[in-house]
């Protein structure tokens, strides 16, 4: 039984990042792109697509479910907190990715490359006290920041 309530208590306290999302602000897209080696034409497209993604999440207790819309692409991605999975970095290559708790309102992710090599790349996900989520992205010393808004 107390194992119970404290699973209740655990998911009763987990941070909602379920919702509609649109962009307000994001710094260092294209600085990030440049650390990945993605070409000044590739560079370009990605930085005018991604300038309004549409950003859907849903999520039940640790399991997320996150879908992004561009112009160019969409792209959908599923996991559970403390569960590897797979997915592409930025610039689309296969990685494993490992999502964790970092604080009760952020999600922290490694991701290590299925082959070849590159500068390390993770992202994060959190939730601030005003209702913004914010999704930092890192490839080597370079940080990108994209702040969202409830739709």
């Amino acid at each position: 039984l107390e194992s119970f309530y404290l699973d209740l208590f655990t998911y009763s306290h987990l941070t909602d990042f379920s919702g509609k999302w649109k962009m307000k602000s994001s710094e260092n897209f294209e600085e990030l792109l440049r650390a990945l080696g993605v070409n000044v034409f590739l560079r370009k497209i990605a930085v005018t697509a991604a300038s309004s993604p549409a950003v859907e999440i849903t999520q039940q207790g640790e399991s997320l479910s996150i879908k992004t819309s561009t112009s160019v692409r969409t792209t959908h991605i599923s996991f559970t907190v403390g569960q590897s999975f797979s997915e592409t970095t930025v610039d689309g290559r296969p990685c494993t990715s490992f999502p964790k708790w970092e604080t009760d309102n952020k999600i922290s992710c490694e991701q290590t490359l299925q082959k070849g090599d590159g500068p390390k790349t993770a992202w994060t996900r959190e939730l601030t006290n005003d209702g913004e989520l914010i999704l930092t992205m890192t490839a080597g010393d370079v940080v990108c920041t994209r702040v969202y808004e409830r739709e």
